[in-house]
């Protein structure tokens, strides 16, 4: 409970995203998916979500996306797998609050207007990709 009451600020400050990602989350569990608290987040998965992510276009495809304290994944191995890109995401929410989309949309368009990758060399993402490779760089060497 102690460790709730000092992150309690964090979760308010990211509430605003974390409400978009709950309203999201509702849609895939009416799409017949499934949810689950893990690590401070709340995750939403599967049913025809999945399916029609990987029929979406191109542009609109994902295998999760973050939402202030919430993950939206198109199953539970994606999820699974990508727990600490994801979960970088949920730091920089915890700084950004609801100014985190603007600066993310921001970042991909400075990479568009460099002639670079709009989502791979976002700021953001790069920071989110780097959490990864340390912590998988962290168990190879356990």
């Amino acid at each position: 409970m102690k460790l709730f009451l000092l992150r309690l600020p964090k979760y308010i400050w990211a509430l605003p995203n974390s409400l978009l990602g709950v309203t999201l989350g509702l849609a895939v569990l009416c799409l017949g998916g499934r949810a689950r608290f893990l690590s401070g987040a709340l995750e939403f998965y599967g049913g025809l979500f999945e399916k029609l992510i990987k029929k979406a276009p191109a542009v609109f495809r994902f295998e999760a996306i973050t939402l202030g304290h919430v993950i939206i994944g198109i199953n539970e191995t994606q999820l699974d797998s990508g727990h600490e890109h994801e979960h970088a995401h949920i730091r920089q929410y915890e700084r950004w609050g609801p100014f985190f989309l603007p600066a993310y949309a921001i970042s991909s368009l400075w990479q568009i207007a460099r002639r670079r990758r709009s989502y791979r060399d976002n700021i953001f993402e790069r920071e989110a990709y780097a959490s990864e490779d340390s912590a998988k760089e962290q168990q190879r060497s356990v």
